[in-house]
């Protein structure tokens, strides 16, 4: 259990998946900025080697020239990773990089024979800071890069430069470890916190916005999403639908307030499927609506609800999707409870409406409906009269 924690830098596997794409991200902005850094380096290499400053290998201005293109080849390659969310090519694409840069600082090291390595320590203490995997991953890819750098390094250099090599590495690996970890640890705190805080902030707009009772949004929620989408320019077709359940107060009277509760809830639902909308994610659904363009239902208070309906191409199919919510509603049966009847008001909306405009249209609309024997649909026509 102290193991599989250590692994996860304290926490567990749980905590750490749901940190994901916090960590994704992360170690997509470190990759690119250690690709610059690295770029940068290996520029002032090439100018140290035509300058014969530090003892750096004149020679080797080839080399400094390749690794320079490889690394804008992964600028290239980063701008396309930025977009995916796929974790295992992200994994592929730090583990390449990682490498080409452990690749880099052997060939250095192994240019430079008779001195002790140090790019290559410093290298390997960047990498330990800068990615969150695992415990387990990040030591097996430090491993990895450490056994080719001692395997080159007692290949070429003398055995007194060797094996103060291997005492670098031995004091920089077990660093990099405790970096690793700290750092890594570090981080998974603040992401948890952050996971938090946004919870806490999805759970605040949840309750602000939408009814406890139905999951439709409240009346101020909707009339204030309504009122943006209206005072943006607009030339799509679009309607307002008010409805209020018949009878409600005999269903209240004769099956108790507990069956009205769930009449009412019963309505929130049909109106959620008929518009085959899907409400699992509330904090977002908001922004969904607005970027999608999609039609959202509120509940006014009591038994009347409203619905803001976009998508439809004319009054035909707007019609067809109110039967349809009209037919579900006459369907039900729960109990004592042998269908739900409701009046229904709609209002095709000008481009020069505003919501009080719109609302007020409908609600003449639905007092139509009622008069005129209720469970039905009426339409009010006076934008058209007054065209």
């Amino acid at each position: 259990m102290i193991a599989h924690s250590l692994n996860y830098y304290g926490y567990d596997k749980e905590t750490y998946n749901e940190c994901r794409e916090l960590i994704d991200d992360t170690n997509k902005k470190h990759v690119v900025i250690l690709n610059l850094w690295f770029f940068t380096v290996n520029l002032f290499c090439i100018l140290f080697s035509l300058l014969g400053l530090f003892s750096v290998n004149q020679s080797g201005i080839e080399l400094y020239i390749f690794f320079n293109i490889i690394t804008i080849g992964s600028f290239v390659i980063s701008k396309l990773i930025q977009r995916t969310d796929n974790i295992y090519i992200l994994q592929f694409y730090i583990v390449w990089n990682v490498f080409v840069w452990m690749s880099y600082c052997i060939r250095i090291s192994v240019d430079q024979p008779y001195m002790v390595a140090a790019t290559f320590m410093v290298v390997l203490v960047v990498i330990s800071y800068s990615f969150i995997t695992t415990m387990i991953q990040m030591s097996i890819l430090l491993g990895i890069c450490v056994m080719g750098f001692m395997w080159s390094s007692f290949a070429v250099k003398p055995a007194n430069i060797a094996t103060q090599d291997l005492y670098n590495v031995i004091i920089f690996l077990s660093l990099s470890f405790v970096l690793h970890f700290a750092f890594q640890r570090t981080r998974m705190q603040q992401f948890v916190t952050f996971q938090k805080n946004v919870q806490i902030q999805r759970e605040l707009e949840i309750k602000s916005s939408f009814d406890a009772l139905t999951s439709l949004l409240n009346r101020g929620r909707f009339f204030s999403l309504a009122g943006n989408i209206l005072g943006n320019p607009h030339e799509e077709y679009m309607a307002i639908c008010l409805l209020d359940l018949d009878g409600f107060k005999q269903i209240n009277d004769k099956l108790g307030h507990q069956m009205g509760d769930k009449a009412i809830q019963i309505a929130g639902t049909t109106i959620i499927n008929a518009l085959n909308i899907d409400m699992s994610e509330k904090w977002a659904f908001q922004q969904k609506v607005l970027s999608e363009k999609g039609s959202f239902p509120g509940r006014l208070g009591g038994d009347e609800f409203i619905v803001f309906i976009r998508g439809k191409a004319n009054r035909d199919e707007v019609v067809s999707l109110i039967q349809g919510m009209l037919n579900d509603l006459n369907n039900v049966q729960m109990g004592e409870l042998n269908g739900l009847h409701a009046s229904f008001g709609v209002t095709e909306i000008k481009t020069d409406d505003d919501i009080d405009m719109a609302y007020k249209r409908a609600d003449e609309a639905l007092y139509e409906a009622k008069r005129a024997g209720k469970n039905q649909i009426r339409f009010n026509n006076k934008q058209e009269e007054g065209a």
